[in-house]
């Protein structure tokens, strides 16, 4: 933790994840027994994937399950032959740093993107609670990660229909849930509003004058 302005920061869910020791007989061990969930955050952070199709991938082709492309840098969300559902699992391109921490464990040994002993973690619900109830925030659950991701997106000014079409959702769910966070939204209206006092004076007195004219007439009916 570094000490700022306000006092030191507290650390994040991720940092807690991935320096967390198991204790045992009261003193803390060389067993790093969380980092599978710092893992599974790194990864539905930067693709906004939901907890279960994160847990389910795989870092090579395997029958029945999501894959990453560790050489084209592609996450294939959704197993070779399963149908589509409303919740959609369209491939989405891999951020660099993503795809790096990814080949690392790769080298590693790792066959799948969350794992523990080897094998595929089926649910982090628990481990992940466990994390966040140390952060401070125990009412906090995997799905929030999915959240963040979406409001990210917004806030960096991403297109929304390709916001959409990375997260999995539908156009319209991520604008009616997220769309206030995009540095555009309602940017009509209030430049309109900015604009409006030199449109005024570049206005012919008469076109000012009907204006206001209609404007009064406008009000005094909804009253």
């Amino acid at each position: 933790m570094t000490a700022g302005a306000r006092g030191p920061r507290p650390p994040s869910c991720l940092w807690l994840a991935w320096h967390f020791r198991e204790v045992q007989k009261g003193r803390p061990t060389d067993r790093r027994t969380r980092r599978h969930v710092a893992r599974f955050m790194l990864v539905a952070l930067y693709t906004g994937t939901r907890a279960g199709a994160v847990c389910r991938a795989a870092l090579e082709p395997m029958q029945g399950k999501g894959w990453i492309d560790l050489e084209k840098g592609i996450f294939f969300r959704r197993p070779a032959g399963v149908r589509e559902t409303k919740k959609r699992r369209p491939p989405v391109p891999l951020p660099r740093r993503l795809l790096a921490h990814l080949r690392r464990w790769r080298r590693l040994g790792q066959r799948y993107a969350v794992e523990w002993n080897g094998k595929p973690v089926q649910d982090v619900d628990k481990a992940f609670r466990n994390v966040a109830k140390a952060a401070g925030l125990p009412d906090v659950t995997p799905h929030i990660l999915r959240h963040t991701a979406a409001t990210w997106q917004m806030q960096l000014g991403t297109d929304p229909w390709q916001a959409a079409e990375y997260l999995g959702m539908s156009l319209k769910t991520l604008l009616e849930n997220y769309g206030h966070h995009h540095p555009d939204y309602l940017s009509g209206p209030r430049q309109a509003f900015d604009r409006a006092p030199m449109d005024r004076q570049r206005k012919p007195v008469t076109e000012r004058e009907r204006t206001h004219s209609n404007v009064m007439k406008i009000a005094d009916r909804s009253r």
